[in-house]
């Protein structure tokens, strides 16, 4: 049968997070492609997943079909990032029987004894979901920041995310719902899109008495701060397919859009979303 088609937290990024989003924004009049914000015009694959785990399925089974048709059949194996979760050996056995149930390889990056060797010689990249504060950690201890933007911004493999693998992926980890358990170098991420994305986003519960902050509540405060890009949140069953300059959204469920001064707006699957990739247009939001 054929195949199926995570040192201490900068002072400046926890004082005000659009430092960190600035920093990892490209410079006026051009940034090279390895740079902070490279993210524009490059040849990049992304297959941005909310959830790994949706109610009522299994592991990733809400978006098997989107991940074979992601990584088609010239992929053979997947390197899996499980640095988001404290036991790594059970987190890549789970990950490895759903992808080659799917019919791909898996190695684990934890396994390697060279993960920058690992990264440069791997045909498609996943980072699994967890905690963004200790995957980003992980990413920056094991110099693997760079390698990745590298691979997927200028090589072009594809890179997967699910959650924390999702939060990474974007300009920083300001909108991640996570509590900091470890403390990154920096807040900046991997930079692959131009915004941030909230997964999980969770809809305000008009039957609920918790009195604290609601997520869209929370998003509004982050852009309080000056400089902060748009906030994309996905719901669980969500999902964005990023192919060079083209954003599509995709999965079971819709997701709602953030941009700083104005109101949220909300989105059904197959919404275009490519004017999100390029600086300019985000000039004029």
């Amino acid at each position: 049968m054929s195949r199926k088609v995570t040192a201490k937290m900068a002072k400046s990024s926890m004082a005000a997070p659009g430092r960190a989003v600035a920093a990892a924004a490209p410079a006026r009049g051009g940034a090279g492609r390895g740079g902070p914000g490279a993210a524009m015009g490059g040849p990049r694959r992304l297959l941005l997943v909310s959830n790994s785990t949706l109610h009522g399925g299994g592991y990733l089974g809400h978006c098997q079909h989107h991940i074979q048709s992601f990584l088609g059949e010239r992929v053979r194996r997947v390197l899996f990032v499980p640095y988001a979760l404290h036991d790594r050996d059970a987190y890549a056995r789970r990950a490895r029987e759903r992808f080659e149930s799917l019919g791909y390889g898996l190695d684990s990056i934890h396994e390697s004894c060279d993960p920058v060797e690992a990264v440069r010689k791997s045909e498609a990249i996943f980072v699994g979901g967890g905690n963004t504060f200790r995957l980003l950690k992980a990413l920056y201890d094991n110099s693997l920041i760079q390698e990745i933007r590298k691979r997927v911004l200028e090589d072009g493999i594809p890179y997967m995310g699910s959650s924390a693998g999702t939060n990474v992926a974007t300009i920083s980890i300001n909108t991640t719902n996570d509590m900091p358990i470890v403390y990154p170098p920096s807040l900046q991420a991997l930079g692959l899109v131009p915004f941030n994305i909230n997964p999980h986003y969770l809809d305000p519960d008009p039957k609920s008495t918790h009195m604290g902050e609601t997520r869209e509540e929370r998003i509004h405060q982050y852009h309080e701060e000056p400089n902060t890009p748009p906030v994309l949140g996905l719901r669980e069953g969500a999902m964005l397919l990023v192919e060079g300059d083209k954003a599509i959204l995709q999965g079971l469920t819709g997701a709602r859009l953030f941009l700083r001064g104005k109101k949220p707006t909300e989105h059904e699957p197959g919404t275009d979303f490519s004017f999100l990739l390029t600086d300019s247009n985000l000039q004029k939001l």
